[in-house]
């Protein structure tokens, strides 16, 4: 029997609509089980800070564990690697971090791009650095760095936690626009390179201020200037770089990920559990008192300031010479 036109159109418009039923249905129960976050840095350190920040909040909000995974190793290229290959289902995410856009210029061999193959999920937080230098240091302000830098070039060492950390970046970047030499000093961690800087045995740093701020309320360290556009909070009456290298910004930045292909319905449930969880004020003042910013928008905006973000920090690794093989 042949069916009628309008019989035909409505079974064809009902089989249409099937695939989209199980995608509603996973969002809205989503998440049935444990979901994995992975950072790839080690236990303790900022990244890990924030990740289990954010597990917390969304263990909270969405009822299932979210268990933070560390998985170091390649500047977090490990764990990026790790959920680029995992199902697209939610189950594993990403602490993504500032490295991720480094490590596009960083490293010649990378089996990934990072933009293509993590889908963004939600911003965190941004955070500058402080330029710290010890007590015995000569120089007491910025401009006074500068002068002593062009004065004995390359005689300075800067530390950092490794080529292509935080503290590498934001000291090309100064080096580049102060028109300065300094010596980069790559260290096996920014523990360690702190640790030499508190000691004495290396003169200055563009350290976290995670790290930093507690030694300089001690007066361990002397704050010269921080990174960012505009004075912080946190210590008001330090100066930013950008007073007196006009332009100069190093921030950071923090937020999660997923493998390629996760559905937008899952991706956008757990962009608003974030984004809820962050306007929070007990949040942003925990976030605050590290020296952070809470950042929030959606998965496109996020995408977009990533891009961006690699772009600007492109020109200034390639200028330092910068590569990880």
């Amino acid at each position: 029997m042949k069916l009628l036109r309008r019989e035909f159109l409505q079974l064809a418009a009902g089989a249409a609509a099937l695939p989209a039923v199980p995608r509603v249905a996973t969002a809205q129960s989503y998440p049935t089980r444990p979901v994995r976050l992975i950072v790839g840095f080690p236990p303790g350190g900022v990244a890990d800070l924030y990740a289990r920040l954010i597990g917390q909040l969304l263990s909270e909000r969405l009822g299932q564990p979210f268990v933070v995974e560390n998985r170091p190793g390649g500047g977090g290229n490990v764990a990026t690697d790790a959920v680029i290959r995992a199902a697209p289902d939610g189950y594993t995410l990403l602490q993504a971090t500032s490295a991720n856009a480094w490590n596009a210029t960083l490293y010649e061999n990378l089996n990934f791009n990072f933009i293509r193959d993590i889908a963004p999920v939600a911003s965190i937080y941004s955070s500058g650095a402080i330029l710290v230098v010890h007590p015995s240091f000569p120089a007491k302000t910025v401009s006074e760095l500068i002068a002593y830098a062009r004065a004995n070039p390359g005689k300075i060492n800067m530390p950092s936690g490794g080529v292509g950390s935080a503290q590498h970046v934001y000291g090309e970047l100064f080096k580049m626009m102060a028109g300065v030499d300094m010596l980069h000093v790559p260290y096996r961690g920014g523990g360690p390179a702190l640790a030499d800087l508190l000691a004495g045995q290396v003169p200055l740093m563009f350290d976290t201020f995670a790290t930093s701020i507690e030694h300089v309320r001690a007066g361990k360290l002397r704050a010269l200037a921080v990174t960012t556009l505009t004075r912080t909070e946190l210590l008001p009456d330090i100066p930013t770089i950008a007073e007196f290298v006009p332009g100069y910004e190093g921030v950071g930045w923090q937020g999660v990920g997923a493998p390629r292909n996760t559905p937008v319905e899952i991706i956008d449930k757990l962009n608003k559990e974030i984004n809820a969880g962050l306007a929070d004020p007990r949040m942003k003042a925990r976030i605050a008192d590290m020296g952070g910013t809470v950042t929030t928008g959606t998965p496109a905006e996020f995408g977009a300031f990533i891009a961006a973000y690699t772009e600007t920090w492109a020109k200034v690794i390639k200028f330092a010479g910068a590569k990880i093989n």
